[in-house]
């Protein structure tokens, strides 16, 4: 008889999807996984969070994106199998019985985010990846009691995987390293829904230079190029896409709006006690993995609209901005300690702001691509490029193009503040109209005005 870990399904059944085409699922075991309870909340999460109050097409989820790098583990497993068998290579070669292991850990390497994901961690102290490995490893979980179902001991195998403690460097660089499964969909897929044409890159071609070593996964160098694309790709959607400064906009009102609750909480707990029951063990910091686990945007929008009509006006009034989108505007600045700074907060107190929830520094920044120092504690997977005669060279070696992106940081530092407060109109006067023309002032070209060279 066939063992759950191996048993296939009857008729391999397909789900349609715009980036892929067909996801292929052919294991019982992650049919079973794709049906749980804790997959399905991916469903109402979605990927890009507020991303999609500037790019109005990106509204996909966490579920269609976790599908999708199942997907591309599941080919390059294929691939491995059929070309770089540890029959044919030995230590180099692809151990086909880690498929299962690795394929889960695909489709559950999401799992653990919540609702408006990062900043819902700032406020509220959770960690996605923590997450990610207890509803793995708990047996309260329905996920949990499908993977104890493959093996004694299977749920902490894969959760290994996310921990990158996993015994094959081969699976966890498949899920999680500079070119990842992980990666390559995300992009792709946001890519897709956000309309930005410049996030695609050639797939198919990166699937057919990927190969196996023993020490995790190499590129052909015959395909550097399809690599070296991915890389300009992943460049070009975080300067436009997720680092986009509308969409920081409405994460400084969202990050804002939590942190209002957060405080209100610990005074006057009975604002929440009535409508907001799911979120009070989060204002509260007792959480359990269930109050988690009942967390969605939907909850959490649900609740903002009751805030809407709350007495306090700070909590109302960013309610009412996030849910109608009305995100701060913003100022690029060179420094957070500019004297301009502390003068403009003062402004926006003065005409009736809270400079606290009405102003912020936010700053952002990412690697295009990065390789390995050993002078950092934390340094990332190096991409690998193997020569004809099988030695490997690190890709900001190989190619002039990544070399001069390598270790270089993309992004930006901007001061947040109400629109309101460069919005002067000649025919309206207006009591703060000085101060209003003072802010303006200190803005030239969407830049903050360097004190030394005014």
């Amino acid at each position: 008889m066939t063992s759950y870990k191996n048993q296939l399904l009857p008729m391999e059944k397909v789900f349609r999807d715009p980036v892929h085409n067909y996801i292929h699922v052919q294991h019982q075991v992650i049919l079973d996984l794709i049906n749980s309870r804790e997959v399905q909340r991916l469903r109402r999460i979605k990927q890009l969070g507020t991303s999609s109050y500037t790019f109005h097409g990106a509204e996909h989820s966490r579920f269609s994106h976790s599908l999708g790098v199942y997907e591309i583990t599941r080919r390059i497993c294929d691939i491995f199998k059929r070309n770089y068998p540890i029959e044919k290579l030995g230590k180099d070669g692809w151990d086909d019985s880690h498929r299962i292991v690795a394929l889960c850990a695909a489709l559950l390497h999401d799992i653990g985010h919540g609702p408006y994901s990062h900043t819902f961690e700032h406020i509220f102290h959770t960690d996605h990846e923590a997450l990610t490995v207890a509803i793995i490893t708990s047996p309260e979980t329905e996920v949990f009691q499908i993977l104890n179902n493959v093996e004694e001991g299977f749920p902490e195998k894969v959760a290994s995987v996310i921990t990158k403690t996993y015994s094959n460097p081969q699976v966890v660089q498949m899920i999680s390293s500079q070119i990842d499964a992980d990666r390559m969909d995300y992009l792709l897929r946001d890519a897709y829904y956000t309309g930005t044409e410049y996030g695609t890159f050639d797939l198919t071609r990166i699937l057919r230079v990927i190969r196996p070593y023993e020490g995790g996964i190499a590129f052909s160098m015959n395909g550097m190029h399809a690599v070296e694309d991915y890389i300009v790709s992943r460049y070009q959607m975080y300067v436009q896409v997720y680092f986009h400064s509308v969409s920081r906009g409405m994460e400084v009102i969202l990050e804002h709006l939590l942190d209002r609750a957060h405080e209100l909480s610990q005074n006057t707990p009975e604002i929440f006690a009535y409508h907001s029951q799911l979120l009070l063990p989060f204002l509260n910091q007792s959480f359990t993995l269930e109050d988690y686990l009942k967390l969605d945007d939907g909850v959490l929008n649900t609740y903002f609209a009751q805030w809407s009509d709350e007495k306090d006006v700070i909590l109302s009034d960013l309610a009412q901005r996030f849910l109608n989108r009305k995100p701060l505007k913003s100022v690029a600045i060179d420094t957070p300690d500019n004297p301009l700074l502390s003068k403009m907060r003062e402004l926006v107190e003065k005409v009736g702001f809270n400079a606290r929830y009405y102003t912020a520094i936010n700053s952002s920044y990412d690697l295009p691509y990065d390789f390995y120092r050993p002078e950092l504690d934390h340094h990332r997977t190096q991409i690998e490029i193997m020569q004809s005669d099988g030695t490997l060279v690190e890709l900001s070696q190989a190619s002039h193009l990544v070399a001069a992106l390598a270790g270089q940081g993309q992004g930006d530092a901007r001061f947040y503040y109400p629109k309101e407060m460069t919005q002067i109109s000649p025919n309206n006067a207006n009591l703060f109209d000085d101060d209003y023309t003072e802010f303006a002032s200190y803005i030239r070209n969407g830049k903050l005005l360097n004190m030394k060279k005014r």
